[in-house]
C-alpha cells in the first residue's frame, strides 16, 4: 500500500519537536508513535524501516526526535506528541500504539501508565518496547520495572536474548508479575543494539518488523470484533 511522507513540527512547551509521518493513502484507523533511544534521532535506520513496513500495511506512523538523557524531559515530549495526535483535526485516528527503542520505550511506558482516568477513552491501545532498558549493564539488582507493573493495556517486548541491559530471565520474571496482557519476542543472540553476529542488519529488522506488525494486527482485529 502506498503512503505519503509528511514532515511536522509538534509544539512542545516553547519549542518544536521534529517529526515525520507516513500517512497511508486510505481511510486512517490506527496509528503508531515511534521514538529513538538515548542516542540517535527519528532517522535511525531501524525506526525508518519499521515505520515504512507498518505504513505499507495501512498503519499511520509518526516518528519524532527528542534529544537528551533526561527521562522526565523525554516523557513530557512524548506526552506532547500523543496529545497532538489525539486532538489532530487532520489525522482522525481511532487509536494509537506507543512505541520506542530503549530509552524511548521507557518514556512511552511512563506516558502510558500515567494516562489520567478521565482520558481512558481507549485512544491508547498498546505499547511496543524495542530493547526495553530494564537495568544498566551489570546492575541487575536495580530494575526499572515499576512503570511496567502499572500498565493495563497490551504490551509487546522485542528484545535481544544477549541484551546487556535486559537480562532474559529478569524480563521474563517481571512479565509474569505484570497485570497487562503481554508478549515477549526474543531475537536470538542480539545485543542491546539488535546486532547479531553472522546476520545482516536488514534480516534482523525484517524479523522485528514482522513480529510488531503481526501483534498490532491481532489487537486491531480483536477491536473490530468487539465494536
Amino acid at each position: 500500500m502506498s503512503h505519503t511522507e509528511v514532515k511536522l513540527k509538534i509544539p512542545f512547551g516553547n519549542k518544536l519537536l521534529d517529526a515525520v509521518c507516513l500517512v497511508p493513502n486510505k481511510n486512517l484507523t490506527y496509528g503508531i508513535i515511534l521514538t529513538h533511544g538515548a542516542s540517535g534521532d527519528m532517522n535511525l535506520p531501524h525506526l525508518m524501516s519499521l515505520a515504512s513496513h507498518l505504513a505499507s500495511h495501512g498503519f499511520f506512523c509518526l516518528r519524532f526526535t527528542c534529544k537528551g538523557l533526561n527521562i522526565v524531559h523525554r516523557i513530557k515530549a512524548y506526552k506532547s506528541v500523543l496529545n497532538y495526535l489525539k486532538t489532530s483535526g487532520e489525522y482522525k485516528l481511532a487509536g494509537v500504539f506507543l512505541g520506542g527503542r530503549s530509552m524511548g520505550s521507557r518514556a512511552a511506558a511512563s506516558v502510558m501508565c500515567h494516562i489520567e482516568p478521565d482520558d481512558a477513552d481507549d485512544f491508547v491501545r498498546g505499547l511496543i518496547c524495542i530493547s526495553y532498558p530494564l537495568h544498566h549493564p551489570k546492575q541487575q539488582h536495580k530494575l526499572r520495572d515499576e512503570d511496567l507493573f502499572r500498565l493495563k493495556e497490551p504490551v509487546l517486548f522485542v528484545s535481544g536474548s544477549a541484551d546487556e541491559m535486559c537480562e532474559k530471565n529478569l524480563l521474563e520474571k517481571v512479565a509474569q508479575k505484570m497485570q497487562a496482557p503481554h508478549k515477549i519476542h526474543w531475537i536470538e543472540k542480539a545485543n542491546h543494539s539488535m546486532a547479531v553476529k553472522g546476520r545482516s542488519t536488514n534480516d534482523v529488522f525484517k524479523e522485528i518488523n514482522t513480529q510488531i506488525l503481526f501483534w498490532i494486527q491481532e489487537i486491531t482485529e480483536m477491536d473490530k470484533k468487539c465494536h
